[in-house]
């Protein structure tokens, strides 16, 4: 990548369900206190007008709080003793700032609520410039919550610095979309093998049977078959820090990272058991 795109970029001119007592194992597993007793209780017996009814946290706990950037491109880093690492270059745009702490006691769960990415109030709703101007901050595009075990040391309009929270060598975990790939077959979908394609073969990249006849006389949910590929949100685990440029703000992070250049990141610290999760 050409020193002159980084430094044009660097110098520019979802709601969770409220609850308290979560029931998903993982997203529970760092609470104070377990969202079910752990002895052997008997069976629970309702009437028939009675109605069971369970709130479900829908986000996980994460290490520690993080931040948002923006994808520049790929790049190869030399290292001291002559090693090449491919690297993603990450920059970050104006934003990363705390926008609203998020309680037990008024929401539910304790989050950080951070702002990322500099726009124009007219692209806004007048609620949400109604929500950024009760916290005292700028207009913003992107919005995401860090869902955390304690909230000590935060505040609202609080900006959260790359070089502040993380250091070269740390593990991080990176969420993003994917590239979208438009509808495709089972061979670049699924990984499938095609058919012969000599000898008088007519089936070569098609699908083939996807079940048996009369039993079950229906197609299996989940089969793989053709659809579209691509344009998911996925997290890439235990990616490490190599380079963190002050100067250009940007940082370089090995490996390859969901989405296209441009596109938006979610940077945390990396989730491991028995250093910031506890063992199960």
């Amino acid at each position: 990548m050409p020193l002159s795109a980084i430094n044009q970029f660097c110098y520019p001119t979802p709601s969770l369900v409220k609850t308290k007592t979560p029931t998903s194992l993982k997203c529970s597993f760092l609470s104070k206190s377990p969202p079910f007793p752990l002895t052997k209780t008997a069976p629970l017996t309702l009437n028939r007008n009675q109605k069971l009814s369970l709130s479900i946290v829908a986000m996980s706990m994460e290490a520690g709080v993080g931040v948002m950037g923006t994808k520049l491109g790929m790049m190869s880093y030399f290292e001291p003793n002559g090693k090449v690492v491919p690297v993603t270059v990450v920059g970050f745009r104006e934003g990363n700032i705390v926008t609203q702490i998020k309680t037990d006691a008024t929401d539910g769960y304790d989050a950080v609520q951070v702002g990322y990415r500099r726009v124009r109030d007219k692209k806004l709703t007048k609620p949400e410039m109604g929500h950024l101007e009760k916290a005292g901050v700028i207009p913003m595009r992107h919005l995401q919550e860090f869902r955390l075990q304690g909230l000590d040391g935060f505040e609202v309009g609080q900006k959260l610095l790359f070089e502040e929270l993380f250091k070269e060598g740390d593990l991080v975990d990176v969420s993003g979309t994917t590239i979208g790939k438009g509808f495709q077959g089972g061979i670049k979908r699924h990984n499938f093998k095609r058919g012969p394609m000599t000898h008088g073969s007519k089936s070569h990249r098609a699908l083939g049977s996807i079940g048996a006849g009369t039993t079950p006389g229906r197609v299996y949910k989940g089969k793989k078959m053709p659809g579209r590929m691509g344009g998911t949100k996925t997290k890439i685990r235990k990616l490490k820090i190599v380079k963190i440029d002050n100067d250009l703000r940007v940082v370089m992070i090995k490996g390859a990272l969901p989405g296209k250049p441009g596109n938006l990141l979610r940077i945390a610290p990396a989730k491991i058991v028995g250093k910031n999760i506890p063992k199960s």
